[in-house]
Order: C-alpha cells, then structure tokens, then sequence
C-alpha cells in the first residue's frame, strides 16, 4: 500500500520543504499532540498547520463544510508526519480528492536532524 501510494507522489526532501514553506505552501504537520509534544514542531514562522490524521482529508476538501481556509484546489500541501510513512498514505489520499499534495522525506524526523527551525525542541529523554 506504500509503495503505491508513493508511486503517484513526487516527494520532496526536508530543504525542499522548507523552501517551499518559505514561498507560501501550506505545511500540514498530522502527527498526534502527544508526539508533537515529546519531539518537538516546525517554527511556528513557517506556517505548520496542525491537523492530525484522523480528520485531515475533511478539513481539507474543498467542497467540505468543515474545510480549513487553506483548503483549496490551488494551494500546494506539504504533509508531514514523523518519518515519512504516514504522510505518504495521507498526501497519496490528498490527492485522490484533487489537491496538489506531497510528502516530506524522513518527516520531522529530518527537518530536526536537518536543523531547520524548530518552534520547541524535543525534551530531553
């Protein structure tokens, strides 16, 4: 199932997602609070939505009535999740209803590893 869902995504690295987030795409962070809260989240400057998976496709329909203003069929989507393989599900389904969708390689694991700017960093262990 992750392999076909990756097969109809161009997915983009962690710079590439930075750049990206930087010139306007709409990076949607869907892991849950509590992962969030033990790794730490992109610098709040960058725009991260937070919309964990279990309603993402619904808020991001554009034809949905509980749709986020952000959900359009122009915007591109950079969905991250902490490793890359639930976002590859979730953005592959992003697509199915039309949207310009991705995912971020190595998730947020590798935007931390990458050094790319953190909101709050992960509590010590």
């Amino acid at each position: 199932m992750l392999a076909d869902a990756r097969s109809r995504l161009e997915r983009i690295d962690v710079e590439t997602a930075y750049r990206e987030a930087l010139d306007g795409a709409v990076l949607v962070d869907i892991r849950p609070a509590a992962q969030r809260a033990a790794e730490g989240e992109v610098h709040p400057a960058l725009g991260p939505m937070v919309v964990e998976r279990n309603v993402l496709e619904w808020r991001f329909d554009p034809r949905s009535d509980a749709r986020v203003p952000e959900a359009s069929y122009d915007a591109r989507i950079l969905v991250l999740c902490q490793e890359g393989f639930t976002s590859s599900l979730a953005a592959d389904s992003l697509r199915s209803l039309g949207l310009d969708a991705t995912d971020v390689v190595g998730g947020f694991k590798a935007w931390r590893e990458a050094r790319l700017p953190l909101a709050c960093p992960a509590a010590p262990a």
